[in-house]
C-alpha cells in the first residue's frame, strides 16, 4: 500500500535500508539521519547486547536502528495513539521480538521500566527525545525530562542521550549523572551523560 506518510531508512546493520514511516510531523519530529549516524558513530559497539529505551518514540527510528546494530532489545514509550500505530507497525517490520511497545506516557512508564530493568545484568541506554516546545502544553517538557533522569536510582545505565533543541542549556549534573559532551545539529543537539565519576 502507497503512502503519501514521511519515511526514513535504517541507516546500518542487519536491517539497512528498510523503510520505516514516519507520523506526521505536526505531531512529531524524525530525527534527522546526520544526527542519527553521529549517535551511532558515538556509540558504535558499545550498543551491542545493550537494551534502549527510546522515550518519546514517535516512529521508533532511533531504536530500531539500535536493534539493527546490535542492540539486545529495544523498549519504546510513545502517548499519542496516531504515532504508536506507525510505532507498531516499523516494529513488525523490524524485528518484533526484540520490541516493546508501551503507549503511555513517558514521564509515568519510563520510570516505570527502568525499575523492571533494575536487577537485571543487562546495561541500559536511555534515549531521550522530547517533542519541541511547539505546542500548547509543552513548556515544562524539559524540566519533566531533567526531573525524571534526575531521580533514577538503577546502576545498570550505560548512558543517557538526551535530543532536545539546540537552544537549550542542559544541565552539567543531573543526579548521578553528569554531561560528558553535547553535540549540535542545527536546531537539534545530542547530550550525552554518563555517570559522575
Amino acid at each position: 500500500m502507497k503512502t503519501d506518510r514521511p519515511t526514513t531508512k535504517i541507516i546500518a546493520g542487519v536491517h539497512k535500508g528498510k523503510v520505516l514511516e514516519l507520523p506526521s510531523l505536526d505531531v512529531t519530529r524524525s530525527s534527522k539521519s546526520v544526527l542519527k549516524e553521529s549517535l551511532f558513530n558515538v556509540l558504535q559497539f558499545d550498543i551491542i547486547d545493550k537494551v534502549f529505551i527510546e522515550s518519546f518514540a514517535g516512529s521508533g527510528s532511533i531504536g530500531l536502528e539500535a536493534i539493527s546494530r546490535g542492540a539486545k532489545r529495544a523498549y519504546f514509550i510513545e502517548l499519542d495513539k496516531n504515532s504508536y500505530s506507525i510505532l507498531l507497525k516499523n516494529c513488525k517490520l523490524v524485528d518484533i521480538e526484540k520490541c516493546q511497545t508501551i503507549q503511555g506516557n513517558t514521564f509515568v512508564q519510563t520510570p516505570l521500566m527502568l525499575e523492571f530493568l533494575k536487577n537485571s545484568k543487562d546495561e541500559v541506554i536511555l534515549y531521550v527525545d522530547p517533542p519541541f516546545d511547539y505546542r500548547e502544553g509543552m513548556e515544562e517538557i524539559y524540566e519533566k525530562s531533567f526531573y525524571m533522569i534526575e531521580n533514577i536510582d538503577s546502576t545498570n545505565i550505560f548512558m543517557i542521550i538526551i535530543e532536545h533543541v539546540s537552544s537549550l542549556k542542559v544541565p552539567e549534573v543531573l543526579g548521578k549523572f553528569s554531561l560528558d559532551k553535547t553535540r549540535k545539529f542545527g536546531k537539534s543537539s545530542l547530550s550525552y551523560y554518563t555517570y559522575t565519576k
